[in-house]
């Protein structure tokens, strides 16, 4: 029997009978919608159960990160195109090397998707691709059912190298769930169209990655407060960015902002830290490289207080005396 030939039974509940939604065909059309939605709803709150395992996995990732350990997906199907949307997205908005965060799928390379979907089944192609994968990694598999035999292959090469290995799933005790140091389990039950993971299980991967690559970007001294900072000024779209950022995080005019960038050589966290710290950029530049390129930790090492720290959410009485005084 090949491939084409093989009928696999998945026991899971990502593939049983949604009994929320049986009459959704005779419904109307907005009733098919708010069906759907009230299945959606059950997403975040199921993620939510799971942040003390994906806080795990970014603190684990931190470490590797920064000792210049990679971080791999791997996933078929709509698991494997969400793990290629987070990777794709990080470099142009954190400004992170692209090859620091892989994504692998089974494709044939030629862009056919229909590969990616016949080949999940290929355990080999998965030992094939995590061949490069190495001990300073972190091997995060992603499959709904938690049995994909591609992630499974994968998984168990990324074990053997010393990998990190983590199990993202909507499966509690799926066949992979025991190879992997963490499993990351999202409870979203039967989806309202059964056995399409397209659905309530994939929302959950792309919430968990959002959540696992941001928070990492944030430790990693990615942001200042809830600002980018690593951003490279590369066209004019970008450098507006940079100096609205620049004048939201010191309050200072853009003018000024636009002289200590220049004086920056356009390096968005050089500049902040010389203005919040009132500094000179040689200054700024010399704690950013001491902090590892931490905005903050540059500050303190400077012994300079931020007294142009706008970080602070504002009180609403502030708020509300800053617009009196406005319109006074």
């Amino acid at each position: 029997m090949n491939n084409g030939d093989l009928v696999v039974r998945v026991d899971s509940v990502t593939e049983a009978r949604n009994p929320h939604t049986i009459g959704i065909d005779t419904a109307s059309t907005v009733e098919i919608l708010a069906l759907l939605n009230d299945e959606d709803a059950r997403v975040a709150p199921a993620v939510r159960r799971a942040l003390p395992q994906v806080a795990a996995v970014v603190d684990a990732a931190i470490d590797r990160y920064t000792d210049g350990g990679r971080i791999h997906y791997f996933g078929a199907g709509t698991s494997g195109r969400i793990g290629a949307l987070d990777a794709a997205e990080l470099p142009p908005t954190f400004s992170i090397d692209p090859h620091r965060v892989v994504a692998h799928r089974p494709t044939t390379g030629n862009g056919g998707e229909e590969a990616s979907e016949a080949s999940e089944d290929d355990a080999d192609l998965g030992r094939a691709h995590a061949a490069e994968v190495t001990a300073d990694d972190l091997v995060i598999g992603l499959t709904a059912s938690g049995r994909t035999p591609y992630v499974q292959g994968a998984l168990e090469v990324a074990k053997a190298a010393g990998a990190l290995t983590v199990l993202v799933s909507s499966r509690p005790d799926g066949p992979i769930a025991e190879l992997v140091d963490i499993h990351v389990f999202a409870d979203t039950g039967p989806e309202a169209i059964a056995g399409s993971t397209r659905l309530k299980a994939g929302t959950a991967q792309k919430l968990i990655l959002n959540g696992f690559s941001t928070a990492l970007m944030i430790r990693l001294g990615k942001t200042y407060s809830n600002l980018m900072v690593d951003v490279h000024p590369s066209n004019g779209k970008l450098r507006g960015r940079v100096l609205a950022i620049l004048e939201e995080a010191s309050g200072l005019p853009e003018q000024r902002c636009a002289r200590v960038l220049e004086q920056a050589g356009g390096d968005t966290r050089t500049a902040l830290v010389a203005l919040l710290a009132e500094v000179d950029v040689d200054d700024a530049r010399a704690a950013l490289a001491s902090s590892g390129g931490h905005v903050r930790r540059a500050i303190v090492d400077l012994g300079e207080g931020p007294s142009r720290d706008r970080s602070q959410p504002r009180t609403p009485d502030s708020s509300t005396r800053e617009e009196e005084h406005e319109t006074a």
